[in-house]
């Protein structure tokens, strides 16, 4: 199968949820309790029950009138993926056309994907002691079918289609808005399997890094994985380098719980 990209051209998007919906619907995903923090946004972020998630932000255009900022939000499913080089038991791989796609029998809750992830996507369950995100809907890829989040898209939004045919689309896109318009993910990582057609400058958007980056700790750490994978040598240093990556994760959520008491 030829690559594959879902591009999403966030200046179509009307903020309707049907993305998110579908995507809950398609994976049989429960939902969860949430509180109302003042926004229309829910819930407030990715989890591991939610793997699409629509962003709501209101900003000030150049007139200074307030305007809506919507974007479907979920894995970018990286061609270079650090989660798949950093997954000590292999639970995360390629597929043919592009997606990184979970193996959730194998994973083995050490949260290095979670840690290791640019763009903060994959979300921890401590009762299932297991990471999720979104896998492209590859059981319906596979079928020559779009992922349910752009079957449901009203407004053509969201497409997906041969990675040089997006691409193709993204840019010609961009030229047709003008000003700060901008095609998002690209150049990053070999290259996303999720494009955006951006209609702002990209710091205007929320949890969307202008400059993605991999922690040179985890670097330190893939490269230790990548030499337990060449023989029982290093076996012992790929153990070592997810029960680190496994211990800074838990120090990481109880600072975060330290801040919101």
């Amino acid at each position: 199968m030829t690559e594959k990209v879902k591009l999403i051209d966030v200046s179509k998007c009307i903020g309707c949820r049907g993305c998110q919906i579908a995507c809950k619907q398609w994976n049989q995903l429960p939902a969860g309790s949430t509180q109302n923090t003042g926004t229309y946004q829910n819930p407030p972020d990715l989890q591991a029950n939610t793997w699409t998630l629509v962003r709501f932000q209101e900003v000030s255009d150049k007139a200074g009138k307030v305007k809506w900022l919507f974007r479907a939000d979920g894995c970018m499913h990286c061609t270079d993926a650090t989660c798949i080089k950093l997954c000590p038991v292999g639970a995360r791989v390629h597929l043919d056309y592009g997606a990184v796609a979970r193996i959730d029998e194998k994973c083995i809750g050490c949260q290095s994907c979670v840690v290791a992830c640019p763009f903060g996507k994959p979300k921890y369950n401590e009762e299932a002691n297991k990471a999720f995100k979104c896998g492209l809907c590859s059981d319906r890829v596979q079928d020559n079918l779009s992922p349910a989040c752009v079957k449901a898209c009203p407004t053509g939004a969201m497409q997906f289609g041969n990675k040089e045919e997006m691409l193709k689309l993204a840019y010609k896109r961009v030229r047709e808005l003008g000003g700060d318009a901008s095609v998002y993910g690209d150049k990053f990582f070999g290259g996303t399997h999720v494009l955006y057609v951006l209609e702002e400058k990209v710091a205007l958007y929320n949890s969307l890094p202008a400059q993605p980056k991999v922690a040179s700790s985890v670097i330190f750490w893939r490269d230790l994985l990548q030499l337990g994978r060449l023989g029982e040598a290093g076996s012992g240093l790929a153990l070592l380098a997810a029960s680190s990556l496994s211990k800074r994760r838990s120090s990481l959520n109880k600072g975060s719980v330290n801040k919101s008491a």
